[in-house]
């Protein structure tokens, strides 16, 4: 048995779990429904933490630096009881909580590895309070919920969000033809569209350079996307529902990559639904996303021995992702034992906990918040923890998302980050947690890990040993 691939697609086999017999059919068959979470405590809906989102904003913007504006000290105390009354500084704890708990206790470890791909995939960058309160509503009821349907739709859920046109500033696109550009220009303001998202939705989401588009095509798209935005509003700023708003939409026909999309019915919204499912039907989307894939589970270089299955899945199903899932499975169990993959932190951290039945996230009792005070330490512990390890999975600084290229994660400062938390790792781990046990479910090498593991004789000098260790690193 390859017991290695347990970690190469998920986060390993925890002491209590049975170990499948057939670990590729126990991978594939968590492709073809979306897994309910499994968090016991409340998990907030993204309408909710909109509302808390605009209040926040409002408040700070409109209330409390008119309020405050010649007293810095006055307006920090009163922006620091802000933080809690909205929960500013809470819900991304939460999130973390939410997301990890998924990762060990959902049943579901190779779905959640995935959810973890698309949201990096997909990624929304440290900007404004985004983290606090927007990214983890968006991987859970935009991105979560698409993960077992076709690329196209998924590809549609995230360009269309709230999330995505905030972050990449499609709002502030004014077609300088359209009905709002032209009233604009007579009052002599400027009305362009930014090219961020259009942009972005072929670079990084769908077709990737490679794909031959030129900076004409980059503005055509543009044009074809202006008008979806989020409407600003005196008390709710731009906390407000995505919308397409006809009257900020360029007019006419646009080309890109030699399609043109012209206007359907009363509106132009159709527009960028089309120019979607022709970027998600080109011959180098399916190539781009299926080398993304071997690049996150396989290896750093993926060979088109082991992209050309899965891109063959992707044209015989039109891109069904529970069928480009699995195929890329079975690319990923051929190659377990010859093709390592090192671990970002996040799952690593997460195959620590799964393996060692280590009393992480914290519960769902201890999440419990008051929204009167500065959150318990322990609601603040998963950011820090994420922090401390070098991976924020809301907050990449970048709308390329954390790189996958173990390059980026074996530099010193943190890999002696990883050695630091390792090394108090002890005090999570279960007093009467059986070494030998973890090594024999999740390691294709038992006994020479065992051999390396005897000389210490504690669970926290073992775990210190193992968890920080070429073998624990790689899969």
């Amino acid at each position: 048995m390859k017991k290695d691939f347990f970690r190469k697609v998920g986060f390993g086999l925890g002491l209590d779990e049975v170990v499948p017999d057939d670990p590729l059919a126990w991978a594939q068959a968590q492709m073809d429904a979306v897994p309910p979470l499994p968090w016991k405590g409340d998990i907030p809906s993204g309408d909710s933490l909109m509302d808390h989102y605009a209040h926040w904003v409002y408040t700070d913007r409109k209330v409390l630096r008119e309020r405050h504006k010649t007293d810095r000290k006055a307006y920090k105390e009163a922006k620091d009881q802000l933080r809690y009354e909205t929960g500013e500084m809470f819900f991304e704890n939460l999130e973390l909580c939410i997301r990890h708990d998924a990762a060990v206790n959902s049943g579901a470890p190779v779905f959640e590895r995935l959810w973890f791909f698309w949201g990096n995939h997909f990624a929304i960058t440290d900007k404004d309070s985004m983290p606090e309160f927007t990214t983890g509503p968006y991987h859970r009821e935009i991105l979560r919920p698409h993960m077992t349907g076709s690329f196209t739709d998924l590809v549609k859920a995230a360009t269309t969000s709230w999330a995505m046109i905030r972050n990449l500033d499609n709002s502030e696109s004014i077609g300088p033809n359209s009905e709002n550009g032209r009233r604009r220009r007579e009052r002599g303001k400027p009305a362009t569209v930014n090219e961020n998202h259009a942009r972005e939705l072929m670079e990084l989401h769908t077709i990737s350079p490679a794909g031959g588009y030129t900076q004409e095509d980059v503005i055509a798209l543009s044009y074809v996307m202006a008008g979806w935005e989020t409407r600003h509003t005196k008390k709710r700023q731009e906390c407000n529902p995505v919308r397409f708003n006809q009257r900020n939409h360029q007019p006419g026909t646009h080309t890109v990559l030699g399609k043109a999309y012209k206007q359907r019915g009363l509106d132009s919204s159709n527009k960028l639904m089309d120019a979607i499912e022709d970027l998600c039907a080109h011959p180098q989307c399916r190539q781009f996303i299926a080398t993304k894939l071997c690049r996150h589970f396989i290896c750093d270089e993926p060979t088109e021995a082991m992209t050309a299955p899965i891109v063959a899945a992707w044209e015989q199903t039109d891109g069904h992702l529970p069928a480009v899932y699995k195929t890329l499975l079975q690319v990923a169990w051929d190659h377990t034992g010859i093709e390592k993959k090192f671990h970002n932190p996040e799952v690593w951290l997460l195959q620590m906990v799964k393996m060692g039945g280590m009393a992480w996230p914290p519960s769902p009792k201890s999440m419990t918040y008051s929204f009167k005070f500065e959150p318990r330490h322990s609601q603040r512990q998963p950011k820090r923890t994420m922090r401390e390890i070098g991976l924020s999975p809301y907050r990449p600084q970048q709308p390329n998302g954390y790189s996958d290229m173990s390059s980026d994660w074996l530099s010193p400062e943190l890999l002696i980050r990883r050695l630091a938390f390792a090394s108090e790792s002890g005090r999570r781990l279960p007093k009467d947690i059986d070494f030998n046990a973890l090594v024999d479910r999740n390691f294709d090498n038992a006994d020479e890990v065992k051999a390396y593991l005897a000389p210490y004789p504690t669970r926290f000098g073992k775990g210190e040993a193992l968890f920080p260790s070429y073998w624990m690193l790689m899969a």
